[in-house]
């Protein structure tokens, strides 16, 4: 799967997320998109899945028609110490989630 790793998370992340081709909003210089024009641009690029620490983005966009999938990582924090037990749910979720859906990983 093609994940991208929104810019609130942080990027060594990317690393954790084994079995996946994980690019960071910051490695597609997409920093400072808006939420729409970032699934927008996610998509055109082939993106599969976005992994965001955004917790509602259902409630933020129309993600229905979405040609990919939204994993929410739902940690204390956004802090690196604290998103690590979640790795391996959030890879889990990666593998399941269709587009248009939202799956949230909470600790």
């Amino acid at each position: 799967m093609r994940v991208l790793l929104d810019e609130q998370l942080p990027r060594q992340l990317a690393s954790l997320l084994t079995g996946h081709e994980v690019r960071t909003v910051h490695q597609q210089s997409w920093a400072g998109l808006e939420n729409g024009q970032l699934l927008d641009a996610a998509e055109a690029a082939g993106f599969d899945v976005l992994l965001t620490g955004d917790r509602n983005p259902q409630f933020q966009q129309n993600l229905v028609r979405r040609q990919l999938g939204v994993v929410v990582l739902c940690g204390v924090s956004n802090a690196l110490e604290d998103l690590v037990a979640l790795v391996e749910a959030a890879i889990s979720a990666i593998e399941v989630v269709r587009p248009g859906q939202v799956v949230r990983v909470e600790a």
